[in-house]
């Protein structure tokens, strides 16, 4: 399997700066979205720390170890790499007044071959289109979700409710995080949307799918997503990061050849 990446980031029409940051590096098939919060400037350090951080160390890693690395190994080298960063964040958050209580969401994936070891923390997502159906595979860390999670209120309230951007963990707010690593499947002309709340809050997931379904470039479409979230209000940043998986037509024609077809 080969992946295409391509990433779009904009501060929407309401924020006079952009508190996200997305980092990818195609040769380990390593992608981080991060958006940041807390005080002035604050939340653009946290961001931009923790996808600096997670690139090169996470990067360093895969590009010595982890193409030959089994699932439990790439697992444990993203936690590592997370936990770090956290330590990283929340040191600087202690020593620096300007930076207390910072913080960010975080969305890391790692693509090889036919599988994608995915984490995250807070409220920016990863999607997977397959065929005509898309999917949230990240469950936000988030007041809201938990009140969905216990009946508290519907699926048609959440969509109007106060608590949106209330998360309940973030990378760098504590000396300790916990991140969510799951591992799935990748299957041949799937493609995966990471994403902060600025285009989530802002684009309903049918919209999302139309335009992931719709005709273009793979760029195109990171474009489009971004201009349904600015048309849809623009309140938050938005930042995407989308990977598109194909058959490496090298390996398929050897195969081919092998098998005689």
């Amino acid at each position: 399997m080969i992946y295409e990446i391509c990433t779009q980031t904009d501060p929407g029409l309401t924020r006079d700066n952009n508190e996200d940051a997305v980092a990818v590096d195609a040769l380990t098939g390593l992608c981080i979205l991060a958006d940041g919060m807390g005080g002035y400037n604050a939340g653009e350090i946290a961001s931009g720390m923790a996808a600096a951080f997670i690139k090169s160390e996470m990067g360093r890693w895969l590009s010595q170890a982890g193409r030959y690395a089994n699932a439990k190994e790439v697992r444990r080298a993203m936690e590592i790499c997370v936990e770090n960063a956290n330590h990283s964040i929340f040191n600087a958050a202690n020593s620096n007044p300007q930076y207390t209580g910072m913080g960010t969401t975080l969305v890391v994936g790692v693509f090889q071959d036919s599988r994608l070891m995915l984490g995250h923390i807070g409220d920016s997502r990863c999607y997977r289109l397959r065929g005509r159906e898309l999917r949230q595979l990240t469950k936000d860390h988030s007041l809201l979700q938990e009140q969905l999670d216990a009946g508290l209120i519907t699926p048609e309230q959440a969509l109007t409710s106060l608590n949106k951007n209330l998360v309940t963990r973030a990378l760098g707010v504590e000396d300790t995080v916990l991140v969510d690593v799951n591992e799935f499947r990748v299957e041949a002309d799937d493609t995966y949307l990471m994403c902060s709340d600025g285009l989530s809050d802002m684009v309903a997931d049918e919209a999302i799918a139309a335009i992931l379904l719709g005709a273009g470039t793979l760029e195109h479409k990171a474009r489009q997503l971004v201009v349904a979230a600015n048309e849809g209000g623009g309140r938050d940043n938005i930042s995407v990061v989308l990977a598109h998986a194909k058959e490496d037509s090298a390996k398929r024609g050897l195969l081919s050849r092998i098998l005689g077809k």
